[in-house]
Parts: C-alpha cells; structure tokens; sequence
C-alpha cells in the first residue's frame, strides 16, 4: 500500500469518528418520545439524555484539544472509540433514566476526544491543498451524520426499540480504535502543558447550576430555594470564571476578543440560531410519533428533508459569502427560521406530510444560508494568531445553543403544558397549544439573531472582513 493511500485511511478513521459523535447526537433526538414512554418519565427527564450529552462534550472540548498536542494521536485518538464504543454498549443496556444519562455521559467523553483532535489530526497528516480537501470530507461526511441520524434511528427503532440506536456505535468504535492504535501518528510532542483547571472548574459549576435551574425551575418553584441557590452559584462561579480568565495568560475564553463588535454580536448570533433551530428540532419528533402517530421510520424520514436542504444551500452560501460579504446571508437565514418557525405554528392532528416536508426544507434553507457566512465572518474577524482560540469559542457558542435550546425549549413546553392540562383542558389540545406557544418563543430567538446579524455583519464589517 503506498504512502498516500495509507495518509487517507488514516483520514477516513478520523472521519469516521466525528461522523459517530454527529450521527449518535441526531439519532438520540428521534428516540426521545420512545424513551419517555419507555420509561414512564416526563420530557422534562428525558431531556437530560441530550443535555447532559452536549453538557460533557462541550466542557470537555478544551482540555481534550490542548491533551491531543501533547500525547500521541494514536493512543489518545484510539481511546476516544474505545470510550464512545463502551458508552454506546452501556447506554444500549441502560433500564431507567439514570443509568442512561450517565451512560451517555461515558460517550460524551469519548466523542469529545474525537471531536477535539479529528481537524488536528488531518493537519499533521494532510499539506497544502490535500489538506483542504480532507477538511472538506471531513465536514461533508460529519453534516451528513447529522442528516442521516433521525432516519437510521427511526429505522432502528421502527424494527427494534430505542435501544438499539446505540448498538452500531460498538462494533464499529472497537475496529476503528485497534486501527487508529496501529496507524495512526505515536511521535510525542514536547510542549509543556497548560490547561487552566481552575478555570475549568469554576466554568462546569456555573454552566451546570445554570441549566439545572432552567430545566427544573417550572416543577421546583422559580421562587424556591433550590433556585435560589443554583442561581446564586451561577453568579458566582460565573464571576469567579471571568475575572480568572481575565488575568492568566492562557485562558480557556479569551474576553479581549468580545472587544471586536463581529465577533460579540456573531456569536450571540450564532448561540441563537441553535436555540431558534432546537425550538423545533427537540419538539417536532414528539408532535409525528404523539399527534400524528406515525411510527419512529417515518418521523425520522419526514425530519430528513431539513438536513438535506441544509447540505445543499450550504456550500453556495459559502461561496457567495466569500465574494461578497456575509452581511445578505448572515441576515436572510434568521429571517427565514422565523418563516418556517410560522408555518410549524399552525400544525395540527391533521397537518399533512407535504406540509411538514416544506417546513423542515424552509428551516434547513435558513440554517445553510445562515451557519457558513456567519462563522466565516466571526474567524476572520480576529487576528491570524488568534484563529484557534477563535475557533474554539465559536465551537462552545454553537454548543451551547444546541443545550439551551433544548433546556428552555422542554421547559417552556413542559410548563404550558401542564398548566392546561391542570385547568381541564383536553391532553390533545394542550399539547398542541404548548407546542405552538414554544414556537412563538423559537421565533423571538430568531429576532434576537436577525437582530444581532444585522449590528455584527454591517457593511463596514463586511469590507473588512474581505480585505
């Protein structure tokens, strides 16, 4: 086998690694409305099957990503599916919601160390334009992880039950870390590791009391003492967090970056545009299988057509962004997740597929007009030095939008829900009047992101974003 061909199985191992972290995070949405049924627990529970996931993944990322320049890739990355592949077969055994979200927490480690190293690791194997291309699979090959997930977990399910969306994960995370053991890169660096653990503490207490409080507020009481005290800790650990960062010299969120107005506003922007996505994307599973009642297979078919349409409009909106400016797209995308978060207002028990087809085809047009420009935008906005601290902090904006939009979403639906429900009103309708009410609430995230848009991408921005 020659040198070359052995570089891009090399690549395709990595690959194959991001593209199991995307692919178990989509599948598990899907699963949701079966869990919940499956084990007798409310959404407000389920929730934490995705939080706790992305929760992990995220925190994780930074201390991974600085861990891969020190030791060798083949063991860290060779780890990394070891650890998801015993996650999965753990989650896939787990028989009540505890054991499972601390199952999927076992996971989230190892996708964190794939996820971390996967772009280091194809720069040291890639130069020059095969790099780009590699990069390029790379993301290809992870959107479409994303995109096939509902359907290969509603499959699964439909034939099984929602066990079984974890089982694949095994086989195939056991084979590719003995490969990525033998193959990939041993050679160990000799930078001295820094990591600023203080940091990382104070940063995992806050964001946790923080979710925490707006998962559970509804059933504990906005005035109890449990809040109370998680928003307390919020304050402080988030204070504690910020002054830390402010004063080490290498820190985990450099704040003097907030300084550059593209790069503040697009991130908000950006952090919004997963909350106005998730609105739908956690609910909308639960409206085909509990409303609709179509079985698992097909809800994930009808969930499909976003992440095509999604696919296809984002490589031209790259392109376009690049010749001239990011400002038109960076504001068309919000502007079309408000329109298509419109028509999912006025589903019913009687809302056909057509109709559902259009909505998730108009949200992925919105998501492909919109995430490409904006991150484009957001790194060259920094200085070429400050291009990988850049990249993480857009990395943890996208994150977490994905877990506050799920915690706010099944906390505002949840809430509504059970106020009607407590009033007498009939459980078909309360569950449709909760799930149009959270989508009012999905299009004021998508406000708040055309709004941000429109300060962070102005012309000005954009002129200097293309020099």
């Amino acid at each position: 086998m020659s040198k070359k061909s052995i570089t891009w199985l090399l690549c395709t191992l990595i690959i194959i690694g991001n593209f199991l972290g995307m692919l178990d995070s989509s599948t598990v949405n899907l699963a949701l409305y079966p869990i919940s049924q499956d084990l007798g627990i409310p959404i407000s529970q389920v929730q934490w099957v995705i939080i706790a996931y992305m929760l992990v993944l995220t925190i994780l990322l930074p201390f991974f990503g600085k861990l891969g320049d020190i030791f060798p890739k083949n063991k860290i990355y060779s780890s990394g599916f070891l650890i998801f592949a015993l996650g999965a077969f753990l989650s896939f055994t787990a028989g009540n919601i505890y054991t499972l979200v601390a199952f999927r927490c076992i996971e989230a480690i190892g996708a964190s160390i794939m996820i971390a190293n996967g772009p280091a690791a194809i720069a040291t194997l890639f130069k020059g334009e095969d790099r780009g291309k590699a990069l390029g699979i790379n993301a290809c090959i992870v959107a479409i992880g994303g995109m096939s997930g509902p359907a290969v977990g509603g499959f699964l399910i439909h034939l099984f039950d929602w066990h079984a969306i974890f089982l694949p994960s095994v086989p195939i995370g056991l084979i590719c870390a003995f490969l990525s053991y033998k193959i990939l890169p041993s050679y160990i660096s000799k930078k001295v590791f820094k990591f600023d653990y203080k940091g990382f503490i104070y940063f995992t207490i806050g964001l946790f009391a923080l979710l925490l409080a707006i998962s559970e507020g509804h059933e504990w009481g906005w005035k109890s003492l449990k809040i109370i005290i998680l928003g307390v800790l919020t304050l402080i650990f988030g204070g504690l967090f910020y002054f830390r960062d402010k004063k080490i010299n290498y820190p985990l969120i450099n704040f003097k970056m907030f300084k550059i107005k593209t790069f503040t506003f697009g991130n908000i922007a950006v952090m919004t545009s997963y909350m106005c996505m998730f609105t739908n994307g956690v609910l909308l599973p639960f409206f085909l299988q509990e409303i609709e009642h179509y079985n698992a297979f097909i809800a994930g078919l009808l969930i499909l057509p976003y992440s095509i349409a999604s696919s296809i409009v984002a490589p031209f909106a790259g392109s376009y962004a690049g010749k001239n400016g990011s400002r038109t797209l960076t504001v068309m995308g919000p502007s079309i997740y408000i329109i298509a978060l419109i028509i999912f207002t006025t589903f019913n028990p009687n809302t056909p597929m057509w109709e559902v087809v259009l909505a998730s085809v108009v949200m992925g047009i919105g998501n492909g007009c919109f995430q490409s420009p904006s991150n484009n935008a957001i790194i060259t906005s920094v200085k070429k030095e400050e291009l990988g601290i850049a990249s993480g902090i857009l990395s943890l904006s996208r994150n977490l939008g994905n877990i506050l939009g799920v915690a706010i979403t099944i906390t505002l639906f949840d809430s509504f829900r059970n106020l009607q429900l407590t009033d007498g009103v009939a459980y078909q309708k309360a569950f449709l009047n909760s799930y149009h009410w959270t989508m009012c609430f999905g299009i004021a995230f998508g406000v708040i992101c055309l709004l941000c848009s429109a300060i962070a991408y102005k012309p000005e921005a954009v002129k200097n974003e293309n020099n």
